[in-house]
């Protein structure tokens, strides 16, 4: 019998597969557990065009929705450049390329991930 994942590996999964569904580029996924109390899953990935990231948070919402996992909030808009879904276990930033690049946070919280277990890091 496979073991039944808990509620944030299942919020996370239900964010990857809404992405992978809208064909979002560049998809990143951060365990930012015990790094911050926030969130356990930190989701980034990218659109196409403005539409793109409107289709790509929009999926998201609705498969939270019918999984019972109600956003607790959605922040910016299309026009944006970066829209922000916050589902408790899991916050999902959908951006821009060149948003994307500009704030680079994925780079901030994958710090620590980078640096584990070898001095200096793996780069």
């Amino acid at each position: 019998m496979a073991k039944q994942a808990s509620r944030p590996e299942a919020v996370r999964d239900l964010v990857v597969e809404a992405v992978e569904d809208m064909k979002a580029d560049n998809v990143v996924v951060l365990d930012v557990r015990g790094r911050t109390a926030i969130t356990d899953f930190m989701v980034f990935a990218s659109g196409t065009s403005r539409r793109h990231l409107r289709s790509i948070a929009d999926r998201i919402v609705e498969l939270a929705k019918d999984a019972s996992v109600p956003p607790l909030g959605v922040e910016g808009d299309d026009s944006s450049g970066w829209i922000l879904v916050d589902l408790g276990d899991a916050v999902v930033h959908v951006m821009l390329p060149e948003v994307r690049d500009f704030y680079r946070l994925e780079n901030i919280w994958a710090v620590e991930e980078d640096h584990e277990g070898l001095p200096g890091g793996d780069a």
